[in-house]
């Protein structure tokens, strides 16, 4: 493999012999973009939990139709996806740019190999773009040059944070982190969250915690009010914050996976 620069045209180191979460993430979707440790690491979360595919599949499903009800039904046509991975099937792009081609996207991961094979996967989409950068520094993200670039900060922003907060410690203020998102953007904007829970499968939830730090990753689990707490100065949009599954779901009730099966909560905020 070739020489793989950063955005200063520095070398990257790749980090493939520790995993990362959203490579694991990538594992658990059935995608192609990690490597063995991610894989390893995931096949001990799900000893833990052997339904945890079925929560990440559930919780992309939920992203899918949050983004469509904004596309749709509020008319933002710009998003800031922070802790995206990689932009492959189904991503934010693919599913607002259906409904308008014009829509802006502006993914942002803290692993490398989303900004190197992001990037490359993206170069021909002037309307969408990567960069890496960090949840935990939202001001970071808010002033890289091509968030500058893309979003106009006058007009209304789809701010996703999507199966990332778990990863944040309660020493690290994930409410603080979304209280300067909040602040950066104008009246209309919305928020999409989501998070990992312990309160409907507490056993098999906590083993994921488990397997999960012993490999490294940070995860840190969260109750219903906890979550809800992240949409202070929001206003919740109907049906509240629910199990990822029942979110504005289209599949009958009694097809839907048992709220055991996939422990993740999910919300959308409007800022009035």
């Amino acid at each position: 493999m070739s020489q793989l620069n950063d955005e200063s045209g520095g070398p990257i180191d790749l980090r493939t012999d520790q995993p990362h979460a959203a490579r694991m993430y990538d594992y658990l979707l059935g995608g192609k973009d990690h490597y063995t440790v991610d894989g390893e690491a995931a096949e001990k979360a799900l000893t833990a939990f052997p339904l945890l595919r079925t929560a990440a599949r559930e919780n992309r499903k939920f992203l899918g139709r949050a983004v469509q009800y904004l596309v749709r039904e509020t008319g933002i046509r710009q998003f800031i996806d922070l802790g995206s991975g990689l932009p492959t099937a189904d991503n934010v792009h693919q599913v607002a740019q259906q409904h308008d081609p014009t829509t802006h996207v502006v993914y942002v991961d803290n692993d490398p190999i989303v900004l190197v094979y992001g990037s490359a996967m993206l170069a021909q989409d002037r309307r969408t773009a990567v960069i890496q950068g960090d949840v935990r520094d939202p001001g970071a993200v808010l002033d890289h040059p091509r968030t500058r670039e893309l979003i106009d900060f006058t007009e209304p922003v789809g701010v996703l944070a999507v199966a990332v907060l778990h990863f944040v410690g309660d020493e690290e203020k994930p409410e603080s982190i979304v209280r300067t998102l909040r602040d950066a953007v104008p009246p209309g904007s919305h928020f999409i969250l989501s998070h990992a829970t312990a309160d409907i499968a507490p056993e098999a939830a906590m083993g994921v915690q488990r397997a999960y730090r012993a490999q490294g990753v940070p995860l840190t689990l969260r109750d219903k009010a906890r979550f809800t707490e992240f949409f202070d100065g929001l206003d919740l949009i109907e049906p509240g914050v629910q199990v990822v599954s029942d979110w504005r779901s289209d599949v009958p009730e009694a097809e839907r996976p048992d709220h055991a099966d996939v422990s993740w909560y999910g919300g959308v905020g409007r800022l009035a």
